[in-house]
């Protein structure tokens, strides 16, 4: 699954504009343009197609998350951990995008299987749990990009209620 997949399904499973697209992607720390949105959006056989990568992928799910939740703060006397970038020589790629819209859609545990459920597909806690392990862990589970467009299509009959 590309990268302008991800944000073509995201923008259209949440409901997002243009306008909307333009302030997320701002506030994940990247102007775009107009122009520059419609050529991201785009499907690879137009003329306007520019593919997307992963830090531009980054600044839209980070924005997603700005966006949704608001800006995160530290708790008096804390500090807060620094944000792992997604950038374009990482690995696990699909766990960070998963990762991400948990993240943005404030969703736990269980809006994360139903929405795998709803997508298609039936996973244990066990194994979702592994997703989202750190890469060293002996449990972790790198997700494939059939994770990912599950997910993404289960979220995407949560919110518009369409298959």
């Amino acid at each position: 699954m590309t990268n302008n997949d991800v944000l073509r399904r995201v923008r259209y499973a949440l409901r997002i504009n243009d306008n909307a697209m333009l302030k997320v992607f701002t506030l994940g720390g990247l102007e775009v343009t107009l122009e520059e949105l419609t050529a991201l959006l785009s499907k690879p056989e137009m003329e306007e197609f520019k593919n997307c990568n992963n830090r531009t992928l980054d600044a839209f799910l980070t924005g997603l998350i700005v966006y949704k939740r608001g800006v995160l703060k530290a708790a008096p006397g804390k500090e807060l951990k620094p944000v792992v970038p997604l950038t374009n020589s990482a690995q696990n790629v699909n766990n960070h995008i998963l990762k991400k819209l948990k993240i943005a859609l404030n969703f736990k545990s269980d809006d994360m299987l139903d929405a795998f459920k709803t997508g298609g597909v039936v996973m244990s806690e066990s194994e979702l749990s592994a997703i989202f392990r750190k890469p060293d862990h002996k449990n972790f589970r790198e997700a494939g990009d059939k994770y990912v467009r599950v997910f993404i299509k289960g979220i995407t009959e949560l919110f518009r209620g369409e298959k």
